[in-house]
């Protein structure tokens, strides 16, 4: 937010009317950067007897809720709050005040202002927002036509991953243990290989994946071997290949669950898969059936046999179907009184026990399949399973910080640590700081520092309530980092962490292209 006054506070002997002016920057058109949409709010302003005298400004955010867009929310908190120092809101058009999915959302918004007494402007639309059933109904119109832009976007960008999975294209992601990322021109000619962090620089380019080093080939054929033709259990090929001193395609010790994986993934056979859940319009993540998957078969060159691949899940699928309610909940209840408690974490690191999902669906929950066996936590042990998933999402995340490094003249490389050491010159560490919500409703994070590793820069990356989208960031260079982890709330009132805190990583990218620019000079 920034304070301005534009021009004299008087025209022609008549006062100008205070206003602020809220602007939002998507990725969907250039021409609705803020800086247009300031200018447009400006020229509308001076024409129409406004005096600017408060920016709210929202760079780079979705208008499909409310999430993320920190300064709509200060805008609304202001208005329920203070005693404000203007008596009017101009906003570039309906689409930047939000594409809410519900476009009664969109109303409130705006009904809240004005029962503060402050008139909403949409500067750039072609009719006066005065109350008349006219205005009334065009709000109405485009606000739903707002919307419905998200939703046909939404549908076209699918639609069109769909048709590159077909095709037999890659659409993101890890390539996994034994591939690795091949580059293609639009005339499917191999281009060169994609190391870990780089990505495509030319939009008719295409990315598919194909065998890695014959090292790491053999390995992957031998786990299959091992585990169809030996009987080897996923834990035994685990310890196996740890003994070895073979490490994960992420620098990792090996476990029953990344074998697992490695077993069960159809990539290895040469099929692209995708849309196994959804995440559309930020609304809840949905695990769909197979009928709505997408795949490609035999889009690029498989490492394991198809045959052999088949015999793998066959195997899986009978270790599953050979138990009974009975047994199941027999073998929940022995592995409870052998730990003493119980989390999806722990039963999918059994062996000879059916996986927590397995569990999930056939008592409709891991509650339900407790309460059947006696087990009342006294803490929730959920926790367990976000670490699980924050550490799964973690490559991710570090693969999306290596890409803007090198989009801002950075060049860098992450250690088998996780540590990421950017131009030589310093190095990063990544930390995920898990979301709690308390009985009460409120959330709280606790953020801890590995100082073992003495980063000069650490990133701490706060989680959404849903553990599974980023809420904000903490950046603190090591002289400045607490000796001690922090409790955070949703109302932060640390004051002392403010200045740390950012939207985005965008210091963290500036930082990376000033050391570029003085290597360079």
């Amino acid at each position: 937010m920034a304070d301005r006054r534009l021009g004299p506070l008087q025209i022609g002997g008549e006062p100008l009317i205070p206003a602020a002016r809220y602007v939002r920057m998507s990725t969907d058109h250039q021409r609705y950067s803020t800086e247009n949409q300031r200018e447009a709010i400006e020229k509308y302003a001076a024409q129409h007897g406004f005096d600017i005298v408060r920016t709210y400004a929202d760079e780079g955010k979705s208008g499909l809720s409310l999430d993320g867009r920190d300064a709509l929310k200060q805008l609304i908190q202001d208005v329920q709050t203070s005693n404000l120092e203007f008596k009017a809101i101009l906003v570039y058009d309906i689409s930047r005040w939000g594409r809410f999915q519900d476009a009664d959302e969109s109303a409130y918004y705006e009904y809240v202002c004005r029962r503060a007494g402050l008139q909403v402007v949409y500067c750039a639309e072609p009719f006066e927002n005065d109350g008349s059933p006219m205005s009334v109904i065009m709000k109405s119109v485009k606000r739903a036509m707002a919307g419905e832009y998200s939703r046909e976007l939404s549908n076209k960008v699918f639609k069109g991953q769909c048709r590159l999975i077909e095709l037999g294209f890659r659409q993101g992601g890890s390539p996994g243990f034994g591939l690795r990322r091949m580059l293609l021109d639009e005339s499917r000619v191999p281009k060169a290989q994609l190391q870990p962090g780089e990505r495509k620089s030319l939009q008719t380019d295409r990315v598919i994946l194909a065998p890695g080093p014959a090292d790491e080939v053999a390995v992957v054929q031998e786990i299959y071997e091992q585990f169809v033709h030996r009987r080897t259990t996923e834990r035994e090929i685990a310890d196996n290949l740890n003994a070895m001193g073979i490490r994960t395609d992420l620098g990792r010790r090996w476990t029953r669950g990344t074998v697992h994986q490695l077993l069960t993934n159809e990539k290895y056979v040469g099929n692209n898969v995708y849309n196994r859940t959804s995440f559309k319009l930020k609304q809840r993540h949905v695990k769909n059936s197979p009928n709505a998957w997408v795949r490609s078969n035999g889009a690029f060159e498989g490492i394991v046999p198809t045959d052999l691949f088949g015999a793998a899940q066959q195997l899986i699928e009978a270790r599953s179907r050979r138990f009974d309610e009975a047994t199941m909940l027999d073998l929940l209840k022995r592995l409870y009184d052998r730990t003493g408690a119980l989390s999806g974490l722990l039963i999918d690191e059994q062996e000879g026990m059916p996986s927590s999902s397995v569990y999930r669906s056939h008592f409709g929950g891991l509650v339900r399949a407790y309460s059947l066996i006696g087990f009342r936590p006294d803490r929730d042990f959920r926790y367990l399973e976000v670490n699980q998933r924050l550490r799964s999402i973690l490559p991710s995340i570090l693969t999306e910080i290596i890409e803007g490094l090198m989009a801002a003249g950075g060049q860098s490389n992450i250690a088998t640590s996780g540590l990421v050491t950017v131009n030589d010159e310093f190095t990063v560490s990544i930390v995920l700081a898990r979301c709690r919500q308390l009985p009460s409703g409120s959330f709280r994070w606790h953020l801890r520092f590995d100082t073992s590793l003495r980063p000069d820069v650490t990133v701490v990356a706060r989680m959404a309530a849903t553990n599974t989208t980023i809420f904000d960031y903490y950046i603190f260079p090591r002289l400045d980092m607490p000796l001690h982890g922090h409790r955070l709330s949703e109302d932060n009132n640390e004051v002392s962490l403010d200045s740390y805190r950012f939207e985005s990583l965008a210091p963290l990218y500036e930082l990376a292209e000033r050391f570029h620019m003085s290597i360079a000079a």
